[in-house]
């Protein structure tokens, strides 16, 4: 499995649009920082048929060191930022996993 970087995007929406990719690299660049704006300031971002991104407090919790047998710390709560897939886009990732099973 190959990974998509923010610059192969660039690239492939630039390709597609006929847009200069400096262009292309500033939209996309502007659309990820007001996503990250918005879920910093505890907001939920929907992008309707890609998915829901929304921040949520972990639980506090107690840690051990499994090296330090009986030691014990406390984990504390903390913000991470949870992904819903959308729709359409899990959809098209269960079409995948079939042919990833017949790989295996």
């Amino acid at each position: 499995m190959a990974t998509l970087t923010k610059r192969d995007l660039v690239v492939q929406i630039s390709n597609e649009t006929g847009m200069v990719q400096h262009h292309v690299l500033d939209v996309v660049q502007k659309t990820l920082d007001h996503i990250t704006d918005a879920l910093a300031a505890g907001d939920t971002v929907e992008l309707r048929n890609f998915g829901i991104f929304e921040v949520r407090l972990t639980k506090q919790r107690v840690g051990r060191n499994p090296n330090v047998p009986g030691s014990q710390f406390i984990i504390p709560p903390r913000a991470t930022v949870k992904f819903k897939s959308g729709k359409i886009m899990r959809q098209r990732v269960e079409k995948l996993s079939a042919t990833m099973k017949r790989k295996s």
